[in-house]
């Protein structure tokens, strides 16, 4: 194969954004195939913008059309199981936008129709990991550079949105229509990246605020505290209400630390040796000196490297779409390959499950329990049908 024909299941932000990086050339290895939408108005948006391109309003027409030899879903959260597996067993290579559902009985269903498929390219769009800023991050981690974690913290409030964004579509903000809010809409990217850098916790408790600063029913206001395992933590706080935002992500090793501003810079700071050793091996004279200031202080205690990466529009999402093609091309290693998604999902229901019933809940919690909490909610807004396990 030589280019692969993407098409593109809901042609709104990002599926538009994604057309327009292919047209731009960005996706080396891509061309559009087609382009499906339910709204009228998306198509004739689309047919604006790629003349000639062809168009369905049923993601069922597209799959069997022989026009795309790939798909991306970017349509709300709970129909990305239903939509991919579809693709998949129509042979279709398939990438999911974030995050791969709302809750991890239906990722698992399309985790494992995946699997049973393996000669289909199976993806998930975590733009974030094809960042050079948290791939040397990643990189440094592993390497036991700074040596075990101990601790993480991310706090990521720059999602700040207006009570008029929640408002412009009914399903937006809501349990049945959109399975939850900052921790299934905002903030999944980070979620991924917690993760994957910093591994899987075995455990969750969260305080988390639903509607505690917009008119809205899902959650607004997230703080979540995870356990590793021998004494190592993370901390998580998000919101969507914080107009100034922050974005700071520490994680503290025994042989050092690194510092995230932003998602732009990082300090990454290596110190000589385990700090525990040099707890016990500094003399009251050396500590004294070290408070003082004095010269031969913390140089030889530890060094620091600053770390900074150009940025262009739209490169990481073309990262990862170019990643996608060469796979399915020529077997190149998936920047992030589908089964990642339930990652995410997973910790964000942890979450959700732990702030419901009050109390610290394992990563691998009752899947039925968490699914009936669901429901209960849903049935309490009385808009949308109960979801199935």
């Amino acid at each position: 194969m030589g280019t692969v024909r993407l098409g593109i299941i809901g042609y709104g932000t990002q599926g538009s954004t994604y057309a327009t990086l292919i047209r731009e050339g960005m996706v080396p290895g891509m061309s559009l195939g087609a382009v499906c939408d339910i709204d009228p108005a998306a198509l004739a948006r689309a047919a604006e913008a790629d003349p000639g391109v062809p168009q369905y309003s049923d993601y069922h027409d597209l799959l069997t059309s022989g026009e795309a030899d790939a798909v991306v879903t970017t349509i709300p959260h709970y129909l990305h199981p239903e939509v991919a597996m579809a693709a998949i067993g129509a042979g279709l290579h398939t990438m999911v936008d974030k995050p791969a559902g709302v809750y991890t009985s239906q990722v698992a269903r399309l985790n494992e129709f995946a699997a049973a498929h393996p000669e289909v390219t199976f993806a998930v769009m975590f733009n974030q990991r094809a960042n050079p800023l948290y791939q040397r991050i990643k990189e440094i981690v592993d390497a036991g550079e700074i040596g075990a974690i101990r601790r993480s913290n991310w706090i990521i409030t720059t999602w700040w949105r207006p009570q008029g964004y929640y408002e412009q579509s009914a399903w937006r903000a809501t349990w049945g229509g959109e399975g939850g809010g900052v921790l299934v809409n905002q903030v999944p990217h980070q979620l991924d990246l917690w993760q994957w850098i910093c591994g899987v916790p075995r455990s969750v408790f969260s305080k988390v605020a639903y509607g505690f600063r917009r008119d809205i029913a899902v959650e607004d206001e997230v703080t979540a505290l995870v356990d590793y395992g021998e004494g190592a933590t993370g901390v998580l706080v998000t919101a969507t209400h914080d107009i100034v935002g922050t974005d700071r992500f520490e994680i503290l090793g025994d042989r050092g630390k690194i510092v995230v501003e932003g998602s732009k810079v990082a300090t990454v700071t290596r110190l000589v040796k385990d700090e525990q050793d040099i707890s016990k091996e500094m003399s009251m004279a050396e500590v004294s000196q070290l408070f003082r200031g004095g010269d031969n202080g913390t140089a030889q205690l530890f060094t620091t490297e600053t770390l900074d990466y150009d940025r262009a529009w739209g490169a990481q999402h073309a990262t990862v779409l170019e990643n996608f093609a060469a796979h399915i091309t020529d077997g190149t290693p998936l920047i992030a390959p589908g089964a990642d998604g339930m990652n995410g999902v997973r910790l964000a229901n942890a979450i959700h499950l732990s702030s419901w019933l009050g109390e610290e809940v394992p990563i691998d919690f009752d899947e039925s329990v968490y699914l009936a909490e669901l429901n209960k909610r849903i049935r309490d807004e009385g808009k949308y049908p109960e979801r199935e396990a």
